[in-house]
Formats: C-alpha cells, sequence, structure tokens
C-alpha cells in the first residue's frame, strides 16, 4: 500500500507527455475543439464541465482520500451547498450545533428554501444523533474536528447509525486533511474539504472538494449539478492546490507539533479557563481521536476566564501571531470567532480560535505567554 506522503507527491503528478516538465501544466483554455456533430476529440468540451488541470487535481484529492472519485469547486462553501442541494425535495438532514457558521447559515437561511430541514446536533452524542433521526433523514453532516470548538465525532459509530437509517454520513476533514483522518475509511460516503485551507496551505488560493466513496448515482448528481450552475474551480487555483498537495504531509508536522506544545502552554496558564484541542488528555472525546487520527491537527481554541473583554486584550496583545480569518497557512492566526459569525453568534465572547503556524515554537509560546501576561496586568 502507498503511503499517503508519497500519493501527496506522486498522485496527479505524471510528467507532461508533451515537453517532460514536471510541475504540471495550466490549461487556461476555456473551450475546446470537437468535431462536426460534438465529438469530443480529447475528452474535453468547455471548461465548466472540466478541465484537464482540475482532472489531475481531483485524482490527487481521490488517492488521499481512499475514495473512488472528486470533484472540486470553488469554495468550500460551493462543495458543500452543492452535496446538500442534491438530496431529494423533502430531505432532512442533521449537522453538528458545533459547526461552522457557514453551514448554519445554509441549514437556517438558504435551504429551507429548497424544501430541505436540518436540525443542529451534538455530533459527539451518539444517543443525541439518535433521538434527532426522522423518518426523511437523508444525511448526517459532521465536522470532526469541528469549528471552532474542535469537538470529535466518532465517524465508526456514526456512520453504523446512518448506514441503519438509510441516510449518507457526509464528513468535513478540512481541519484534519487525509494526512491525519481519512473519513472514508471508517464508514463515510462522502468527504468535504476547504482546499483553501491546509491542502492550498498558503493563504493564497480559494477551493473546495467533495470525495465519494463510490463513483455512483450520488457523484452523477453533483457532477451534473456543478456543470449547470457553474461552480467549478479555476485552472489556476487547481494548480495552485496541488502545488499545495505535495508538501502537505511535512507542513501538517509542524503544524501539529507546534499546536500541541502551544495547548500544553496555554493550559497551564492562570488566565485561561479551557483549551480545546484532541492532543489533550482532557479534552471530552480525546480517545476517539487517538483511535481515529494518525495525530491531532494544527488548530486549537481556549477560553480566557476575563470573558469577551480579555480574549481581545490577549488578541489585541500579540506581536507575531496575526488576528485574521481562515486558517491552515504557514503564518498563525488567532480570530475572535463571535466577532465574525455575524448578528448572532454561536461562539462564546470569550473564545479565541488558532491557526497554529509553522514558526519556532518557542517564539509562538514567548508571543502567546506575553500577551496573556500582559492582558492580566
Amino acid at each position: 500500500m502507498t503511503r499517503i506522503e508519497t500519493l501527496a507527491v506522486h498522485a496527479g503528478g505524471e510528467p507532461d507527455k508533451e515537453t517532460g516538465a514536471l510541475s504540471p501544466p495550466i490549461h487556461l483554455a476555456t473551450t475546446f475543439q470537437h468535431g462536426p456533430a460534438g465529438e469530443r476529440r480529447a475528452g474535453y468540451e468547455y471548461q465548466r464541465e472540466q478541465n484537464p488541470t482540475q482532472d489531475r487535481l481531483e485524482a490527487v484529492l481521490a488517492a488521499m482520500e481512499g475514495g473512488a472519485a472528486a470533484l472540486a469547486f470553488a469554495s468550500g462553501m460551493a462543495a458543500m451547498n452543492c452535496l446538500l442541494e442534491s438530496l431529494p425535495a423533502g430531505s432532512h438532514f442533521l449537522y453538528p450545533l458545533d459547526c461552522y457558521t457557514g453551514l448554519r447559515s445554509l441549514a437556517n437561511e438558504f435551504l429551507p428554501e429548497r424544501g430541505l430541514t436540518g436540525t443542529a446536533v451534538d455530533m459527539a452524542d451518539g444517543d443525541a444523533v439518535r433521538a434527532a433521526l426522522q423518518p426523511a433523514t437523508r444525511l448526517i453532516w459532521v465536522e470532526t474536528p469541528s469549528n471552532p470548538r474542535l469537538e470529535v465525532t466518532d465517524l465508526s459509530e456514526l456512520s453504523a447509525l446512518a448506514r441503519t437509517h438509510g441516510a449518507l454520513l457526509a464528513a468535513d476533514n478540512t481541519f484534519a486533511t487525509p494526512v491525519l483522518q481519512r473519513p472514508l475509511a471508517l464508514g463515510a460516503d462522502v468527504v468535504m474539504h476547504s482546499t483553501t485551507k491546509y491542502i492550498g496551505g498558503h493563504s493564497d488560493v480559494m477551493g473546495g472538494a467533495l470525495v465519494f466513496a463510490r463513483a455512483d448515482d450520488l457523484h452523477a448528481r453533483v457532477a451534473h449539478r456543478r456543470h449547470v450552475t457553474g461552480n467549478i474551480l479555476a485552472p489556476f487555483s487547481a494548480w495552485l492546490i496541488l502545488r499545495g498537495a505535495r508538501s502537505l504531509p511535512a507542513r501538517l508536522a509542524w503544524h501539529c507539533r507546534n499546536a500541541r506544545a502551544l495547548a500544553e502552554c496555554l493550559a497551564a496558564h492562570p488566565a485561561v479557563e479551557i483549551v480545546h484541542y484532541p492532543g489533550l488528555a482532557s479534552h471530552r472525546n480525546h480517545d476517539v481521536a487517538a483511535r481515529q487520527m494518525s495525530d491531532f491537527g494544527g488548530m486549537l481554541s481556549f477560553q480566557l476566564k476575563g470573558g469577551r473583554e480579555a480574549a481581545l486584550r490577549v488578541a489585541g496583545a500579540l506581536k507575531l501571531a496575526i488576528n485574521a480569518t481562515s486558517l491552515g497557512g504557514p503564518e498563525t492566526l488567532v480570530e475572535h470567532r463571535a466577532s465574525v459569525e455575524g448578528a448572532t453568534p454561536h461562539s462564546a465572547q470569550n473564545l479565541l480560535r488558532v491557526s497554529v503556524g509553522l514558526e519556532h515554537p518557542d517564539d509562538l509560546l514567548a508571543d502567546f505567554s506575553q500577551a496573556l501576561d500582559a492582558s492580566a496586568a
């Protein structure tokens, strides 16, 4: 079995047949020559349906997740929405209480207009998920680890529950990436990524993807919807994400190392109320994370004892870490989630989310320690 570090480097990376170039070519063409009756001479017709650069990326993502097929999108939100809108009208779905705010907006504002209804549930509690199932439930959507409290869902347990109910299990694997967690191997039907984050890895490209366990009717429906609605990924963006995928395993090792050190440092500081990081033994589902993840990731969040004002003081006192949205890039980013979640925030006012970057860990620990000390002075 080829290991993921090797897959990341070589999948979709065969030298260009015409030139021998090791870096994949970028095919920017919007249209491709075909015959008088529309015969596809090289397999392509129009960029909105598919293009060679995107095909390479989809091959890489499918290989890394162990899936049968993948579809790339313009953003993670586009991927998420396309899958959910492909459910039959009248369908019900479950989604996490702790989740990316864009998913909550889809569930509450937009999907009901399409005849779809969703219920938020604590995905770390199997009994709560079981109780929330309805006859019309067709999909269970999980984030593990979740955004922003890093909750962990037992994927094997939920996949068995979904199968028994006749529902699909879709997993947002953005925080863990296929390097640390393989949801399809644990029974999920579909994996979603915001490739903007760790797979792109350089804070310079936006994209999303779905990886399917089977190239079946669901995959065909979603592919058709993407084609018609135009939620495609531009070829240059696909090329940038391909570039990022090659170094993903190496980068994740540093992200995980730094996050573990920072989580331990924060947990020992008297100004911190709680640290949310699956690698800590104090985490609610640390044992589940240890069983289904190879490492615990580069994301964490923590809550301050002094409430919202203390959290903002710490965020403002940081000198190395940057206050910014997004995650998975080389730089450490800090975000007061409640301030960016709109008019009705769900995150605690004393919570800061941290995307731990690739800096030297001693510099990161010093920065957060001085910010915590300064805020308490």
